[in-house]
């Protein structure tokens, strides 16, 4: 999915959710200039970061 689509399935911002990804905290494919973020890695990072503070750059867990 699209950063766009990943924001709103997961209830993030997509300026948080590019966040994110400049941090290297959550992995996309690059197709062409696209970012595309697999739904079960998405899955995944919710999980991982339930309840934490995903503005605060130490705080979130990197997925793999």
């Amino acid at each position: 999915m699209t950063i766009d689509e990943a924001a709103e399935v997961s209830g993030i911002g997509r300026n948080t959710m590019r966040k994110l990804i400049s941090w290297g905290k959550l992995p996309v494919l690059l197709v062409g200039r696209k970012k595309i973020i697999r739904s079960d890695t998405l899955d995944r990072f919710m999980t991982a970061n339930q309840g934490r503070n995903l503005l605060n750059q130490s705080e979130v867990r990197k997925v793999e």
